[in-house]
């Protein structure tokens, strides 16, 4: 029998600038840092990645490889729990669980590798395609820009985009005018970022709704405001959703009860096994699951969450994404379709490309 084991990981940190600047209701930004993990083992490499700063590289280096050095890859729930562990006293909520999860990924792809199948086969897998949502929009984009991003997405098949709002209210009415027009009768999603006070925003979302039949509002509140929360979505008509900064299981059970949609991100709630995870606390209260962003990663690992809504085709993660790997996956009919004739993810770091962002 062939024993499947990790030899080692490399880590590599990409600092990619924006292709403008970017806001939304409670940030701004000109760039983004992703960590990528290589796990090696019998001549193949695996890859995974989190999008956080440098320092998630440091915990993998100095915290985690050493504990996966030599581990059988059969062994991943094992191996999961372990880095938990070891992450006890560093804080395993935020940075901790970035630098897990790109970990648990890269580990994943490489045991499909070694086994010579797609990743998705290695999932109870539910679904064999992901439905997407066009996510953009940001406060910062011109009238001219957020028309032409949102319309294009609609005009290749996607039926749903998503555009922020909240750091100017004043203004919201009129973007949301022009991202009415265009995308026309595609579904229309709002995110705040946690912009609103719970009653600002239950008054938002009336009008929302009433004037742009919007169907989606994510964080309208701070998610981590787990009564305002559940108060917009009481008072409410379209779906409020949260689960972004979901890192630990128990950050997701604060939020049943409070969301009509739980948000999950492969690279920060763990990786596929934390997924999974995840997966099953919302099918046990009945709750849909959408993918937050990092596209690339999440078309197969999301084939294996039950309740399934969709996954944020997110803009400046399909751009960086592109930029720095063979493989990727292309929308087709609104939706990822993972291709089951590469083994694992089926994505190949380009190497002398990246090096241009290394940090």
């Amino acid at each position: 029998m062939t024993t499947r084991t990790v030899d080692r990981l490399e880590t590599s940190c990409f600092t990619i600038p924006t292709d403008e600047p970017e806001s939304d209701g409670t940030m701004e930004w000109d760039s983004t840092t992703v960590v990528v993990v290589e796990a090696i083992g019998g001549g193949r490499r695996g890859v995974g990645w989190t999008y956080a700063p440098d320092a998630a590289g440091h915990v993998i280096d100095s915290m985690l490889a050493p504990l996966v050095r030599g581990r059988e890859l059969d062994d991943l729930a094992r191996v999961w729990l372990d880095l938990g562990a070891k992450l006890r006293n560093a804080g395993r909520p935020g940075i901790g669980h970035c630098a897990l999860s790109a970990v648990d990924l890269a580990l994943w792809d490489l045991r499909a590798r070694l086994l010579d199948a797609p990743l998705v086969s290695l999932l109870p897998a539910a679904h064999d395609h992901v439905p997407i949502y066009g996510s953009g929009g940001f406060c910062s984009y011109s009238d001219e820009r957020l028309a032409e991003q949102l319309g294009g997405w609609v005009a290749d098949g996607i039926p749903r985009v998503k555009m922020k709002l909240g750091r100017e209210p004043e203004r919201d009415p009129h973007r949301l005018d022009v991202a009415r027009e265009a995308a026309g009768d595609a579904e229309l999603y709002v995110d705040a970022n946690g912009a609103f006070s719970a009653k600002q925003a239950v008054r938002w979302a009336r009008r929302y709704v009433e004037r742009w039949d919007v169907r989606w509002f994510e964080e309208p509140v701070s998610s981590a405001d787990f009564e305002g929360l559940r108060l917009v979505r009481e008072h409410a008509t379209l779906d409020v959703a949260a689960g972004e900064y979901a890192y630990v299981l128990a950050d997701f059970r604060n939020l049943v009860g409070n969301v009509d949609c739980l948000q999950a991100d492969v690279t920060r709630c763990g990786g596929i096994t934390g997924l999974l995870r995840a997966n099953g606390l919302a099918s046990a209260h009945g709750l849909d699951i959408s993918g937050h962003c990092a596209p690339q990663l999440s078309a197969h690992a999301l084939c294996g969450v039950d309740r399934l809504r969709h996954l944020e085709y997110f803009h400046d993660h399909v751009r960086i994404e592109s930029l720095l790997f063979d493989g990727v996956l292309t929308p087709v009919n609104g939706a990822l379709v993972p291709d089951r004739s590469r083994p694992g993810n089926g994505l190949e770091l380009k190497r002398v490309d990246a090096e241009r962002w290394a940090a």
